[in-house]
């Protein structure tokens, strides 16, 4: 299932227990999180509360190296990047040896990971009774899964027993997976907790029920759950499979983040998860040290930060440190290409685009800390260009002017255009208004029509809306995950909310799809870049940043939105009793 997201990002705040008469030398992390978990089954936790205690109990195949930007895989659980044969169509994946999962009553003591344990999972998502929110990312991709998934039904006997021809082991540590066609993104879906390899015994034991259940092989192991009750993670003493990275980009240099390269990870004791559901409660807690990290709500920018965009001093003299972090969250204006007023009419289009002025629309949706967008391709993916313009800046004449073009001068003979919001928050009807009010004065009249987020997501699928603001967070840093926004046959009740169609651009993505070839890729990211640009069914906005601060007590930290698994990196510098 693809993310559609909410405006507002879910904010995950995290933090130390640090006692005021000891100091916190016990190596005891606490996070705030935002509310109760939903699951602990890897088929279907795809929230980003569930994924603070998925991506530290859990592990994959392959992980995102901590300190690289742009990001980049290396392996987890493998033993290896894959071996790719015939054209692209078969992953050979050699399993790493003696890696113990975490004591279980469904388990024999001592029991060790095997290749099989990835292919009970892989099932897991094709059977139908998981109603997996990861079946999106095989679906019609391996051999025999899709066959699997209607022979087995809602036969838990069958789901146990029925073979996929695609998926195969080799002795207890080799994996094979054939594919009907070349898929380069696998290895992203091999990174995603989805994959989480089972054993089948857990799996029979607790009759394919693992929504309160944790049987990984990762850092951490959970301790403790009950509602209502802080969630407690400790640490897994068997683990031995991560180490501190050795090499890091320049920014990982800057800030110091190479002391503990090539130490044995983790270096916590114990992890503590409390759910803090208000955002005050969560700054109060944070400023009285109870939580040591937090990324800044809208709310508590002013209070944090001065007119510069820089730490006001009180809370540089409490030793609060800011961290500033892109993200791959962005924002942009949609035209339905369909809708028989903005779909034919590229300078009406342009005339809208033109009259926003974006470095007021940042300000008032983001306080200032957005970045303007350059690209429809955000920063941290690979092929992003920094270099990259867009050559659309607000100009309030040239958009009366393009108006003209459009064939309403002055906006005359121009029906009402109707503006939907992607939300009922106060910040999403301020969107609006700005929208609204900067339409008005080149001549276009606006009806802002105020949707809750699920009548705004119905509205989506239906394809019934005209002018709106569209958002997507990806789910990995491949340009292809958000270029099928805009591939024809992705139209509603798919992800491509526009209905953009383009043969070139289509030709393109087709060939995007299945290429390895980094120069290439680029090279098709350009060209599709182009088209897009040209034809202006989106109006790139903004990207969205992060601002995070966090007591210096806490080392190792860097935020990233797309690396969940980054406590086992971090350490809390002992304090002096």
């Amino acid at each position: 299932m693809k993310k559609v997201i909410l405006f507002v990002i879910i904010v995950l705040l995290h933090a130390c227990s640090k006692p005021k008469e000891k100091g916190n030398n016990d190596g005891i992390l606490n996070l705030a999180i935002r509310d109760e978990i939903p699951t602990f089954d890897p088929s279907s936790a795809y929230d980003v509360v569930s994924s603070t205690v998925m991506y530290q109990t859990y592990e994959q195949l392959y992980e995102y190296q901590y300190l690289k930007r742009p990001f980049a895989l290396k392996p987890l659980l493998a033993k290896g990047m894959p071996k790719i044969e015939n054209d692209g169509k078969r992953y050979i994946i050699n399993i790493q040896k003696n890696v113990l999962y975490h004591s279980d009553p469904s388990l024999k003591k001592g029991r060790y990971l095997i290749a099989q344990d990835f292919i009970n999972q892989i099932k897991r998502l094709a059977f139908k009774p998981n109603k997996s929110n990861g079946w999106w990312l095989f679906d019609g991709k391996i051999k025999g899964l899709n066959e699997f998934r209607e022979k087995a039904g809602s036969n838990f006997q069958k789901y146990i027993d029925l073979k996929v021809s695609g998926l195969k082991t080799r002795g207890d540590h080799t994996l094979v997976i054939d594919l009907l066609e070349p898929y380069p993104q696998m290895i992203y879906a091999l990174s995603m907790s989805f994959t989480s390899p089972l054993p089948i015994e857990s799996i029979v034991y607790y009759k394919n029920d693992l929504s309160k259940n944790i049987i990984g092989t990762g850092p951490f192991k959970l301790d403790s759950f009950k509602p209502n009750n802080p969630i407690t993670l400790t640490k897994f003493k068997e683990y031995n499979l991560s180490f501190y990275p050795k090499k890091g980009d320049r920014r990982s240099h800057s800030k110091n983040l190479l002391v503990d390269a090539g130490k044995p990870l983790p270096f916590l004791n114990k992890i503590k998860l409390h759910i803090i559901k208000k955002h005050d409660l969560r700054w109060k807690s944070f400023i009285n040290k109870k939580i040591d990290i937090i990324s800044l709500s809208k709310e508590h920018l002013k209070i944090a930060l001065n007119n510069f965009g820089e730490l006001k001093d009180d809370l540089k003299e409490k030793n609060i440190n800011l961290q500033i972090s892109p993200t791959l969250t962005f924002w942009w204006l949609s035209f339905n290409m369909k809708d028989p007023l903005l779909g034919k009419n590229k300078s009406l289009r342009k005339a809208i685009s033109y009259a926003i002025d974006r470095d007021k629309f940042i300000n008032l949706s983001t306080n200032k800390t957005g970045q303007k967008a350059n690209s429809i391709y955000p920063p941290g993916i690979p092929g992003y260009n920094p270099s990259k313009t867009i050559s659309i800046n607000y100009d309030i004449e040239l958009s009366k002017k393009l108006l003209k073009e459009a064939g309403y001068p002055g906006g005359k003979g121009l029906p009402v255009l109707q503006y939907d919001t992607r939300g009922d928050t106060e910040l999403t009807k301020k969107q609006a208004e700005y929208i609204k009010r900067q339409m008005k004065r080149i001549g276009i009249n606006l009806k802002i029509v105020v949707n809750s987020f699920t009548t705004f997501l119905k509205k989506v699928r239906e394809g019934s809306l005209q002018l709106w603001m569209g958002g997507w967070s990806m789910d990995y840093p491949d340009a292809e995950n958000l270029l099928q926004l805009l591939y024809s046959k992705n139209s509603p009740p798919g992800p491509n909310a526009t209905f953009y169609h383009n043969n070139k651009f289509d030709n393109d993505f087709k060939k995007f799809k299945t290429v390895y070839r980094i120069e290439e890729k680029n090279r098709l990211m350009k060209l599709m870049e182009e088209e897009v640009l040209k034809d202006l069914p989106w109006f790139m906005l903004y990207y969205q940043r992060t601002y995070t601060l966090f007591h210096s007590n806490i080392q190792n930290y860097r935020y990233s939105d797309i690396i969940p698994n980054i406590y086992k990196y971090l350490r809390i510098k002992k304090s002096n009793r």
